[in-house]
Order: structure tokens, then sequence, then C-alpha cells
């Protein structure tokens, strides 16, 4: 009875533990949703956390559960997960947000807990206990989802250019500025769908593993679902400013038409990734559709010395998750 005990508490600490990740990904990725709505002057900061939080919420509502499968099904063998393979993913994953959060560096909150599973299980298990399938879609994302949000991003830019060529730029700045609430929303609402479904795979990955689940089930309890989707508009809530710094003003100027086309270009993205049950960085797809608006107007309205600094961190952030992760994963198998 005793041991059944303690089991149960260490599946609660992980999943507050999960819970904290997830709250932290709102915290570090809410740049990501709302960077281009306060860097335009359509919200002020204190609205736009609000604004993106219900619609990161929202999306419980809307989104089928194909992206947490894939987390909790998808990346590694059910069979070797335990907790503490859990443990290390989680240690490992929040470890890089924390990092890249403090130096304000825009990294992925999503390949940081996918490089944590991969480093925790290789280090119990080896390379043969991952499921290629899942990792490979995900690393194609890796390259496919900044490269889509950049060519959708571009050509948004030139079809409203050329729609509206004949308008005076006073005229399109007041339009778009109410348009950007619809795509600043829009991108809160693929944000809140992609983004919170990892952690759940994460938690059901966690209670597969214990028992508490069944790896035939086609989805995991409902509070599951309810405490993620609410962690991550927490998160977002409080924000992280220094990476909104980063991704509304040192990449390009923004204006709110070019806020719109990055934002709408980016939500068609994670909308057809979160669709195809693929966990992709909402970090690569908005600064790749950042950089597809400044991009049509002149290269040089591009800093592409801080979009190449972001790109060095998106290289490193599955390795270094992961590194954390295995030595995390050691620790616990050590100790406990």
């Amino acid at each position: 009875m005793a041991t059944v005990q303690v089991a149960v508490w260490v599946v609660v600490l992980l999943v507050v533990m999960a819970l904290v990740f997830d709250f932290l990904n709102g915290f570090h990725d809410a740049a990501n949703a709302i960077a281009t709505v306060v860097s335009t002057g359509v919200l002020k900061p204190s609205q736009a956390v609000v604004f993106a939080a219900f619609f990161n919420f929202v999306a419980l509502f809307v989104f089928h559960l194909s992206v947490a499968a894939t987390v909790g099904k998808g990346i590694a063998d059910p069979g070797v997960v335990d907790v503490h393979v859990v443990f290390g993913a989680l240690i490992g994953a929040i470890c890089w947000n924390l990092i890249t959060w403090y130096y304000g560096i825009p990294s992925s909150s999503s390949h940081a807990l996918i490089g944590g599973i991969v480093g925790a299980v290789i280090a119990k298990a080896g390379t043969g206990s991952l499921v290629s399938s899942g990792i490979g879609k995900t690393v194609l994302f890796i390259f496919v989802s900044p490269l889509l949000g950049f060519l959708l991003g571009s050509l948004m830019m030139v079809a409203v250019a050329w729609t509206f060529r004949r308008a005076t730029p006073s005229r399109v700045d007041r339009w778009f500025r109410r348009a950007q609430l619809f795509s600043a929303g829009a991108y809160s609402l693929g944000h809140g769908g992609n983004d919170a479904q990892k952690t759940i795979g994460i938690i059901w990955m966690l209670l597969i593993a214990t028992g508490h689940a069944a790896a035939s089930d086609s989805s995991p309890p409902f509070w599951t679902i309810a405490s993620c989707y609410t962690a991550i508009a927490a998160g977002t809530m409080f924000g992280g400013w220094r990476i909104v710094k980063t991704m509304g003003q040192k990449i390009t100027k923004l204006k709110p038409v070019g806020g719109f086309c990055a934002e709408t270009g980016g939500a068609l993205t994670l909308f057809l990734a979160t669709l195809l049950g693929i966990p992709v960085s909402t970090t690569h797809t908005i600064t790749g559709a950042i950089v597809g608006v400044g991009a049509t107007r002149r290269a040089s309205a591009v800093r592409w010395g801080v979009a190449g600094n972001i790109v060095w961190a998106w290289i490193f952030t599955i390795p270094a998750s992961a590194f954390v992760a295995a030595v995390a994963w050691w620790v616990s198998w050590r100790l406990f």
C-alpha cells in the first residue's frame, strides 16, 4: 500500500512539473502571438496578453488532439517510458526554456520538449526505442514551418500591396489596425492548439507508463486537457517581454499591415501542422513569417544577423535539451 501511495505522489509531482513547463511555454512563447500586435501599437502590452491568453484557452474547443497523440505515443516506445524518463524530459525542456528566456532568445519550447524526451529515452534504452516516423516529421518541420511561414507571410504581403495599391498609407494603416486583431487572435488560437497539446502528450505518456491510462485510449482524461490549456493561457498572461522585443522590433520594423500578414501566414501554418498532428515550433513559424514580410520590402529591411543568431538557437535546442535530459534521467535513476 505504501508503494502505491508513493507512486501516486510521484505521478502528481510529475504532472505538476509538466504544468510548470506548460506555463513556461506560454510565458516563453507569448512573444510569438503578441510581439507584432504590440510592436505596431495596435494593442497595449497588458491588453495583448489577455487577448492572446483568451484565444490560447479557446483552442481547447477547436482542435483535435492529433499533436498530443504524436507526443504521447509517437516519439518513443511507450514500453520504455517510466517516471525517470518523464522527469528527465521535463527537466531538459524547462532548463532550456529558462536559459533562452533569460538571454531573450526565441527558441522552441516544442523542440526542447521533444529533445528532452529523446535524450532521456536514449540514456535509458538507446536509439532503438525511438519512433523514427514521429521524430522524422518533427525534425522535417523544423525546416518546413519557418519556410512555409516565410512563403505565406511574403505572399500575403504581396497580395495586400497589390490589392490596396491605390489606397493612401494612412487609410491602409487604419484598416489593418483593425484587421490585425483578427490575425493576432488566429495566431494565438494556433499557438494554444499546437503547444498545449505537447504537454497533454507528455502527461498522457506518464499516465500510460504508470498504469493510470491505457495505451489503447483514444484520448487522455479531460482534466489533463483542461489543465494544460489553462496553464499555457496563464503563462501567456504573464508574457516573456525580453523575447517580445526581439520578435517585434529587432528582426524587422513592422507596420500593422506587415503584422497582419505575418500573423495570418503563421496562423495558417500552425493550423495545417496541428491538423496533421505535427508538433511544430510557433517560434520558428512566426519568425519565418516576419522575415518573409520584411523581405518583400527589401532584403536590407531584415536584420539578418539577429535572424542568424535565432537560427543557431534552433539548431542547438534539441541536442542541448537532450543532453540535460539524459543527465537528469541518470541522476533520477541513481537516486530514486
